[in-house]
């Protein structure tokens, strides 16, 4: 995957390269070529012009005659060397060459224009009595602009006047300029070649930690992590990869846990109901104590029982089966109900019961679910009170915010600081922090805040000092609800 992503980039970037310099380099080539032929083309036109003009101001009747004249020779050498690096042919009608000059040579002549190159003279424009022509490599074969004037004496054409020029510096330098572009893209394209190797080798790395951490969590060891360089998006990634791997551990800790705790309070409630009833089926408990241990079996039976609904409540919840049908009831009796309903126990632990409330007080929410949760939460408050102490339920109105706040404190054993954050987690037990709670498998509190989510509502938790006794305190929020009483039926996922 890393040479994959690698050669990727790096053709992309090559590709870049190249088009961009030979762009470049196409711009300023042409520049050149167009500057410099607009300007020497302009003195190869001014320079056959003035020739022409010399000859017919003479008035020969043919080119020789015009070259044999005395003083003749003399004017073109002027010229010749007014325009420098440009060489002269004057021929005559047939395309001979009468007379050829050089910047560095003597006058000379011999040769000739065959008529093809003659035809192949393009005519650019007129001016008295003088055609203008233009063509390339008129005289040899080296690269050459050239410009031509038919010269005429009347109506009659007695010759040419060739202005030759050689484009091979103009060649030379445009080659220097390929040569520079094409050393300086290949020097770019190695720089690109190495910055992208670093680049991607920064890039890949935590990836690759990634993927050999993915491959490490799916053998269930969830210790890797990843290391994080710079604080850019990658970066981020890797801290989003560690903080689900600390989620994964924690939540695997918590199976761990939770499954323990299951096969213990299973394996705890099923052994002894097995026991007693083999007991009193062999005639090891005698007749007079089977009432008593079958209310044992069936304390344990119960036990069992409540065990397997919070395992059925969870899964409903999590798969979003459950339905909650809202409507307006008085959490105040159903509170009074539930207390009344832990009577026995309240009065075996002789706790100080305070009831803080409204003697009516409506609320919108999901009956069945709000009782679950008031329940679990004071049969938490009165199992981890100590004995002898408070027990308080306090339902608040807030008419600013259209909320009630219940909230249920007992005094009693605290949970510690560092606890907290995790008690409403799925499959924690407070042991730890609560340590007389040794029957439950830690789903109780999870319910109750998947519940309270469901409704869009908030659960908390918050240790207490009152009169020099500590407690713990929950508490809940709900809607206000309305009078006369509403009901409707929604699904929440969970």
């Amino acid at each position: 995957m890393q040479k994959s992503i690698f050669f990727k980039y790096l053709l992309t970037f090559v590709l870049i390269i190249v088009i961009s310099f030979s762009v470049l380099s196409l711009i300023f080539t042409t520049m050149i070529r167009e500057y410099s032929a607009s300007d020497k083309d302009d003195r190869l036109l001014e320079c056959t012009t003035a020739i022409s003009a010399h000859i017919e101001e003479y008035g020969a009747t043919d080119m020789q005659a015009y070259i044999d004249g005395p003083g003749n020779l003399g004017s073109i050498h002027s010229l010749v060397s007014v325009f420098q690096e440009i060489n002269i042919l004057l021929c005559d009608e047939r395309g001979r060459i009468l007379l050829r000059t050089h910047s560095d040579a003597e006058y000379q002549g011999g040769g000739d224009i065959d008529s093809i190159r003659l035809s192949a003279l393009k005519p650019i424009g007129e001016e008295a009595a003088h055609t203008f022509y233009y063509s390339v490599s008129i005289d040899s074969g080296a690269p050459q602009r050239t410009y031509a004037t038919a010269v005429y004496r009347g109506d009659t054409l007695i010759g040419y006047v060739f202005a030759v020029r050689s484009t091979a510096i103009e060649d030379a330098l445009v080659g220097a300029m390929r040569s520079a572009t094409f050393t300086s893209t290949v020097w770019v394209i190695l720089a690109t070649v190495i910055a992208v190797y670093f680049i991607t080798e920064r890039m890949m790395r935590p990836l690759r930690e990634i993927t050999h951490a993915s491959k490490t969590y799916a053998k269930g060891d969830f210790s890797k992590r990843v290391q994080i360089y710079g604080d850019d998006e990658i970066a981020e990634l890797g801290q989003s990869f560690n903080h689900m791997a600390d989620e994964l551990e924690k939540l695997d800790v918590m199976r761990a846990s939770f499954l323990a705790n299951v096969s213990h309070d299973l394996r705890t409630p099923m052994t002894t109901i097995a026991g007693f009833i083999d007991g009193i089926n062999s005639g090891a408990i005698p007749p007079e104590k089977h009432a008593h241990y079958l209310n044992i079996i069936s304390a344990e039976v119960h036990r069992l029982s409540r065990l397997v609904t919070e395992l059925l409540d969870i899964s409903r919840l999590e798969s979003g089966e459950r339905k909650f049908v809202f409507s307006d009831f008085d959490i105040a009796e159903m509170a009074r109900i539930i207390l009344i309903s832990f009577e026995q126990r309240i009065e075996d632990k002789h706790l100080d019961v305070v009831f803080d409330s409204a003697d009516s007080v409506t609320v919108f929410a999901d009956k069945d679910a709000i009782y679950q949760v008031l329940y679990n939460l004071c049969h938490n408050a009165i199992k981890f009170a100590d004995e002898g102490g408070v027990l308080r339920i306090s339902i608040v109105t807030d008419d600013a915010d259209r909320n009630v706040i219940v909230r249920v404190y007992d005094e009693g054993q605290v949970i510690a600081d560092e606890d907290i954050p995790f008690v409403f987690d799925r499959f924690y037990k407070t042991d730890k922090s609560r340590g007389l709670d040794k029957s439950g498998v830690g789903l109780g509190l999870y319910i109750c805040k998947t519940i309270m989510d469901a409704h869009k509502e908030t659960i908390g938790v918050r240790m207490l000092e009152e009169n020099g006794a500590h407690g713990c305190e929950f508490s809940f929020t709900l809607k206000q609800g309305t009078a006369p009483a509403r009901k409707t039926s929604i699904v929440e996922e969970t």
